[in-house]
């Protein structure tokens, strides 16, 4: 194995330990939610992502973004809980094309119930992740990812 070879096996096993990390919390956050607020980790973080907005809305292809959902995929995210009455879909008054969707007051008062069992959840599989050798340095830099994101 050449030097190439190497680089690439390193960035490999990079990814594999970052998705062992995502895969870890994204299970323990699933359950968390679920329980707490009959909310999947996915949808929690549309909720989430609105709640940050100014205004309390965001464009579809946003939401896609934000979620990393395909725009057909966010589209049946959105209706289901559009369905349960925690979200509601808005015309752009500037671009009759563009449509917002925004938290409803019963997403926000979901979103509250579901945030503290979210944050606590996520702190103690961090916490655990934290424990693993191999999943230690990622828990470490996280801190530093954000300043750069």
């Amino acid at each position: 194995m050449g030097i190439k070879d190497d680089a690439v096996e390193v960035r490999a096993q990079g990814w594999r330990t970052l998705a062992a990390l995502h895969a870890l919390i994204e299970a323990e956050l699933e359950r968390s939610l679920q329980a707490v607020a009959q909310l999947s980790v996915v949808e929690y973080t549309v909720l989430d992502a609105l709640s940050r907005q100014d205004g309390w809305h965001m464009r579809m292809q946003q939401l896609a973004r934000a979620t990393a959902l395909s725009a057909s995929a966010t589209t049946r995210l959105v209706n289901r809980l559009e369905d349960r009455g925690l979200l509601t879909r808005i015309l752009c008054a500037d671009d009759r094309r563009g449509i917002y969707t925004e938290l409803t007051p019963g997403g926000i008062k979901l979103l509250e119930e579901a945030r503290p069992s979210h944050d606590a959840t996520l702190e103690r599989a961090l916490a655990e992740a934290q424990e693993v050798p191999e999943l230690a340095p990622l828990v470490d830099a996280l801190p530093k990812l954000h300043s750069h994101v």
